[in-house]
């Protein structure tokens, strides 16, 4: 008999319907599980579509931190926010052009005629280890390191997104540049307008957090650009004194690999020594890998903490698991900015949330000043 179908028992004499009540809470279930799974890949499809924009937002943000800092230290001396944020912008410019200037070309260069070995580094390699390996092994590594020579936007995975061209670069550089400007001209009114997002007895973590997230990523801009300069320059000399070849392409890789914690350390020591080992043998690899460890230890020991751990108070752990996951959702630009994230995440829970479950009473509303 069909569902619904309206009969009369006989006994009765009343009319039941078949199935009409079982029959509706089935159909419910199933459009609340369409539903979900619907608002599940919309939220993802959204997510994959704002990852970029969010990301740009966080190097946007990261950037006007030290043009705010410097802002405020000459408005003390008499200067305009304006002007200051203007003289800090153009010598931070004139600095990152300089280092392009410098180092890009001969940089370029080294790695292109390691691509152009690469072929035979891989074989001589698989000689000396003793593997068996095929002859397309190297022409394949060869080719995907000469995509990312030939498109390094390959790299900025959901940045990508946005149609990166060299117009659209550009673009993107001018509008992450003249908002950074922007911001730390007149912060106010963006602080504020994030403050007043929460309830007024909040108010006065949400102000505590964001400047600690403020002290913060300025302490991890000046940690990861000493860092950068330190550890390129003792690789750069240490290499030199090896006596192996693209000495400066690998201190180059290993200064920009530092600004993912953990793993850019050993990722930048892996192809030197590897290289090594394929060119000089296992004496040289050795001693390679001695070089590596020595900044290691310089860098783990004098730099993060004097400079890093500072500002930057995180478990290696967390810093470890936080980086995985951000490069799972945002890709390889997101690991530039890995530690920012989690360390505000780490913030914002810590101030909003476990305070709050500690029993820490909540800061009364401010009140404004009696009158006169």
């Amino acid at each position: 008999m069909p569902p619904g179908r309206t009969t009369t028992t006989p006994a009765e004499g009343t009319p039941h319907r078949v199935g009409g009540p079982a029959s509706a809470t089935r159909s419910s279930d199933a459009v609340r599980a369409v539903l979900l799974a619907a608002s599940l890949v919309g939220g993802y499809l959204l997510f994959s579509q704002l990852a970029s924009l969010f990301v740009l937002v966080i190097i946007t943000i990261v950037l006007s931190l030290p043009l705010e800092a410097a802002a405020s230290r000459l408005q003390r001396h008499g200067v305009p926010r304006a002007l200051g944020a203007l003289v800090a912008l153009v010598a931070m410019v004139a600095v990152v052009v300089g280092v392009l200037v410098v180092a890009i070309p001969p940089f370029v260069d080294e790695l292109q005629r390691l691509a152009d070995q690469l072929p035979q580094i891989i074989d001589q390699l698989g000689e000396k280890l003793g593997a068996k390996h095929s002859a397309s092994t190297g022409d394949s590594l060869q080719r995907s390191l000469q995509d990312v020579l030939d498109k390094p936007q390959s790299l900025l995975g959901p940045i990508a997104t946005v149609g990166l061209s060299v117009a659209g670069a550009v673009g993107a550089i001018i509008v992450v540049v003249v908002g950074a400007f922007y911001m730390a001209v007149n912060p106010g009114p963006l602080v504020d307008g994030a403050v007043r997002l929460f309830p007024p007895d909040r108010r006065g973590w949400v102000t505590d957090a964001l400047a600690e997230i403020r002290s913060t990523w300025i302490g991890w801009q000046y940690g990861v650009v000493a860092d950068m300069l330190v550890t390129g320059l003792l690789l750069y000399i240490g290499l030199t004194l090896v006596g192996l070849d693209y000495a400066f392409a690998f201190s180059v890789l290993s200064a920009l690999c530092v600004v993912v914690p953990y793993f850019g350390s050993v990722a930048g020591g892996v192809p030197p020594v590897l290289y090594a080992l394929a060119e000089r043998g296992p004496t040289t690899a050795l001693i390679t890998l001695g070089v590596y460890l020595v900044v290691q230890q310089v860098e783990g020991n004098i730099i993060i903490p004097m400079v890093m751990s500072r500002a930057v108070k995180l478990h290696p752990a967390v810093v470890l698991i936080g980086v995985v996951l951000v490069g799972q959702l945002l890709g390889f630009v997101g690991l530039i900015v890995a530690v920012p994230i989690i360390s505000a995440t780490i913030v914002i829970v810590r101030e909003l949330w476990v305070r709050r479950l500690e029993g820490d009473a909540p800061m009364p509303p401010a009140r404004p000043p009696a009158a006169a």
